[in-house]
């Protein structure tokens, strides 16, 4: 059985670093420069993200290295724009579900060919 990547309460920047294939260095940057982000922090200052910081950070993901904008032009379109970002985000990452699926298929055929 499959586990829902984000079916825990908190995950450690270790774990949304490796989820999202981005340097812990990242995700340290995008705390600072977008305010949204608000992961909670322990007593010795480590860092906790619930589901929805992580889905902050898929976000951003897609603006910045996806879509190739600049921090400031994707701090702009999430200020102004949130919901048709997340709306967008959404399609796309259920498009890419549906692609690694057919993909998956693609694939058992191939080997009942041989």
């Amino acid at each position: 059985m499959k586990r829902d990547p984000l079916d825990k309460k908190y995950y450690r920047i270790s774990e949304v670093a490796e989820l999202l294939n981005i340097p812990q260095s990242t995700l340290r940057f995008w705390e600072k420069e977008f305010t949204m982000l608000k992961p909670y922090r322990d007593s010795k200052g480590n860092r906790y993200y619930s589901p929805r910081d992580i889905e902050i950070l898929k976000m951003i993901h897609y603006l910045v290295k996806e879509r190739g904008l600049k921090i400031e032009a994707a701090l702009a379109e999430l200020r102004s724009n949130r919901q048709g970002v997340e709306k967008r985000f959404e399609v796309i990452e259920r498009l890419k579900s549906i692609r690694d699926q057919l993909n998956g298929m693609i694939n058992s055929i191939n080997q009942l060919k041989r």
